[in-house]
This record gives C-alpha cells, structure tokens and sequence, in this order.
C-alpha cells in the first residue's frame, strides 16, 4: 500500500501544479452514473455526461468519514481553504493522509476548488478551540498557515482503494491520462467515495 499510496500522491502533486484550465480538463470531478466493465460514465459538476475508460495501469484510492475529533496534533493533512472576511484562512476541506503519504506535495499553493482557494499540505503541529471553530496550524518546510475549521467543513482520510468501489452514485474525482483513438478519456488514477462519502478535493 505504501508503493500506491506514494505514486497517488506523487499524482495529487503533478495537478495540483497544473494551470487552472490544464487542470479543469485533466480532472474530472463528479458522480459516477453508471459502469459497464471497463467503462465509466462520470456526470460532472457541470452536469455534463463524460465517459471514461479504465486501463490496467489504472490506480485506485478511496476516501472515508472523518470528523474534527480525528485531526491530532502530528497527523499529515492536506487542507483547501480560501480567505474569510475577516482575512483568516477558512476551511473548505480537510484530507487526512496515512503515514505512507507523510511528506508528500508538502508546502501551501493555489488550488483550484474555487477562484481564491489554496491547498496546504503538512504536518499539524497545533490544535487550538476559538470562537469560529477549532484553529489548526499546519507546519511545511519554510512556512506554516492557521486554518480555521468549523462543523460544516468536511473531513475525509485517504486509503487504498480498488475498482470494486466504483458504483453509480459514488462520487469520483478522475485523473485522466488523456484521450484514446476515439476521443474517450483515458483514466490515471481515480480517487473515489466510499459509504457515500463525496470525494471533497
């Protein structure tokens, strides 16, 4: 699980990187509304029908229920927040790593969830209970952010997955290897729900 694990994340980096539009047509986010052997059909966010195929190579990881009482000061998180009014980082997700990922796309950047939001991967080295929520710093290599967490904000860990997870109605988030002959999408790696968890990122 390790070997997966890291080659996801290596993954979750590569996009992340990526300009908003190479990222919006290289990751596809949505519900699975059917499968058929190899073949996936993904309604987007934007309510479009895209068709993706799985490939041998295809790699697979799930994405569970976790709640505020699991985030610990020393747990590795990758956390999507945007400014607030009053000028402090809000939460719009938390992703809890496993150990395998520790290190793993470490550092604060863009993101693309929304036009203003950031992705801030590291290490929690404090927990502190304020009036808006629970306040989180989160430490990388030559810097730290405070991010602000309230109920409303979902929470998630990260863990192996396989292609028996993938139902309609689950949600997905598809990281295409590109287009085959026919112009359908091509699947790299696939980050899907489980239980009815959405996949958040």
């Amino acid at each position: 699980m390790s070997s997966f694990l890291r080659c996801l994340a290596a993954a979750l980096l590569t996009f992340a990187f990526t300009s908003l539009a190479e990222a919006q047509s290289a990751r596809l986010r949505g519900t699975i509304a059917s499968v058929n052997g190899d073949t996936l059909v993904v309604q987007t966010r934007g309510g479009d029908n895209t068709t993706v195929r799985l490939k041998p190579s295809t790699k697979f990881a799930a994405v569970i229920k976790a709640d505020l009482a699991d985030i610990k000061p020393g747990l590795f998180v990758g956390a999507a927040a945007e400014p607030g009014p009053d000028g402090a980082l809000k939460a719009l997700e938390i992703h809890i790593f496993p150990d395998a990922m520790r290190g793993m796309g470490e550092g604060s950047r863009p993101f693309d969830l929304t036009p203003k939001s950031s992705m801030t991967n590291g290490n929690i080295s404090a927990k502190v209970d304020g009036v808006d929520g629970p306040k989180l710093t989160v430490t990388y290599k030559g810097g730290e952010q405070t991010i602000v967490v309230d109920k409303t904000t979902p929470i998630v860990a990260m863990t192996a997955g396989s292609a028996d997870d993938l139902k309609p109605g689950a949600g997905v988030i598809v990281f295409t290897a590109g287009k085959d002959e026919s112009g359908t999408y091509e699947a790299a790696y696939v980050v899907v729900g489980r239980d009815g968890v959405k996949p958040p990122m």
